[in-house]
């Protein structure tokens, strides 16, 4: 299983507050780039066009749970991950 299945595995299963850093792992996996950081803002967008709303950090290090839970939405993280397990 590779490192992104066992994060996206992690965010499916327990979608908490997660490390900034691991959510940005996931959405740079999937294509997008960081387009903007203001203060504890940070602004991905996909090449294609497509952009995930503001994504603030929580104490700087952790994102909530329900920027989590839209993320995993967005993302279709499900459908993915499904495909995966094949």
């Amino acid at each position: 299983m590779s490192k992104l299945t066992k994060l996206v595995t992690s965010l499916l299963n327990d979608a908490a507050d997660y490390p900034f850093t691991d959510i940005e792992k996931v959405l740079i996996a999937f294509g997008y780039q960081e387009v903007r950081a203001r203060g504890s803002h940070h602004m991905f967008r996909h090449p294609d066009g497509r952009g995930i709303p503001a994504i603030p950090k929580k104490g700087g290090k952790r994102v909530k749970k329900t920027y989590v839970k839209r993320i995993v939405q967005i993302l279709e993280l499900k459908e993915w991950y499904e495909q995966q397990k094949g």
